[in-house]
């Protein structure tokens, strides 16, 4: 092995960049191919060395510990790669060949073994292997974005019933839309010069918000932000458009009503769902970005959002884009602090203004938006009374009582 890899790196030694104009797309082509199928061999090595317990002989915690002490690529990645190379080794055969053959990349064979190990636990190896080896197919055409949105629904592969393929997508998407908040971050460093710097991490549906907000307020025919070019002289610098997004962030800050910040949401993304979806259904609900929804994410974006989804019938006909009364009026929101001073959660203390209005009877069901059908909810109730894994009861007092689903 040690004597192959030496003539690998000889022949690179003689390679020279220069090739016809008409060849470099197949040079670049080819050169990423080898370049699949030396991690290829890599992650085979590692799965052997982890077999003849290299790692623990060598003081290593693991695999991960191991791989990251050799190739200094950092822990995280390596442990990333140490995982793989273990799932390719142990049931992933066709993804293995792929890689090995470079037609898929390290990226892909990382897709389709975590699609792979989310399946329904009651496939037979025969289904798993024939939901695999359809991800192996897709990914010879698509990149590893694209894979991930196609492997959400990698059921279809073995599965004739839509309903079925539909709440396995849902279920994926409410466990990544739960990892998410759990990740959700914001910090912020005052740099004493005038400038504050900061990084967040936030669900894709709130940046989906953000940027359409920010691409909506820096679109060319919209001029810049400021002054004009006139009028600010030698500082009419064109920064590019990360400085142009930076001013235009700065300006949304500045112009938040925060009079209103737990009233509507923004709703400047389009939510297409199905009626039934919206009647209760587990289907996941496309935004006009591209990205996916989990079913009752968007029955919660529908209690608050300023603007009604796009409804679409069984053929995906609009029936219902557009305004309507089903949003409680802000005369509404005063009057509830009558009736309640906190979130109606049993136990929750949430202050009344910072909770989001719930109907207690859907409105997609005929549920009325009155008083009388309005459930004042903080976020994290919010989402637990739209989370089908629990069961919510109206208590004598008006407060609601929450209980796990067995």
């Amino acid at each position: 092995m040690s004597t192959l890899l030496q003539e690998v790196h000889a022949a690179l030694d003689r390679v020279q960049p220069g090739v016809p104009s008409e060849g470099y797309a197949v040079a670049v082509v080819e050169c990423d191919r080898a370049v699949r199928r030396l991690e290829a061999l890599k992650l085979r090595l590692v799965a052997a060395a982890d077999h003849a317990l290299v790692p623990q002989r060598s003081g290593a915690r693991d695999a991960g510990s191991w791989l990251a002490s050799q190739t200094r690529a950092g822990q995280a990645q390596a442990a990333r790669h140490a995982r793989l190379a273990t799932s390719l080794d142990r049931d992933l055969r066709a993804t293995a060949s792929a890689l090995a053959s470079g037609d898929v990349s390290v990226e892909h064979a990382a897709v389709i073994a975590d699609a792979k190990r989310k399946l329904p636990a009651a496939l037979t190896p025969a289904q798993t292997g024939a939901v695999e080896s359809r991800l192996v197919e897709q990914a010879r055409t698509c990149d590893p974005v694209q894979l991930r949105r196609l492997a959400r629904r990698a059921l279809e592969a073995v599965e004739r019933d839509p309903a079925v393929v539909d709440a396995h997508e849902d279920g994926l998407l409410v466990d990544e839309e739960a990892a998410a908040l759990a990740r959700t971050r914001l910090t912020l460093h005052d740099h004493g010069d005038g400038t504050t710097s900061g990084h967040f991490t936030v669900p894709t549906l709130a940046a989906s918000i953000l940027r359409r907000v920010l691409d909506t307020m820096t679109a060319p025919r919209r001029g810049r932000l400021g002054a004009g070019r006139a009028q600010a002289g030698d500082q009419a610098v064109d920064r590019g458009p990360a400085h142009d997004r930076g001013l235009a962030f700065a300006t949304l800050l500045e112009r938040v009503p925060t009079d209103h910040l737990h009233g509507k949401v923004a709703a400047t993304v389009l939510v297409k769902l199905d009626l039934d979806t919206l009647r209760g259904r587990l289907k996941a609900a496309g935004l006009d970005t591209g990205d996916l929804v989990s079913a009752g994410e968007a029955r919660r974006l529908a209690c608050n959002a300023g603007l009604v989804p796009a409804v679409l019938g069984g053929q995906s006909q609009p029936l219902d884009l557009g305004r309507s009364q089903r949003l409680f009026t802000e005369a509404q929101r005063t009057a509830g602090v009558l009736t309640h001073t906190s979130c109606a959660a049993d136990g929750c203390e949430v202050p009344y203004a910072w909770t989001e209005l719930h109907h207690r009877r859907p409105w997609s069901r005929g549920g009325r938006t009155d008083r009388a059908d309005m459930v004042p909810l903080c976020g994290f109730h919010h989402r637990r009374i739209h989370d089908r894994g629990f069961r919510h009861a109206r208590l004598p007092d008006g407060s609601v009582r929450f209980t796990r689903r067995t």
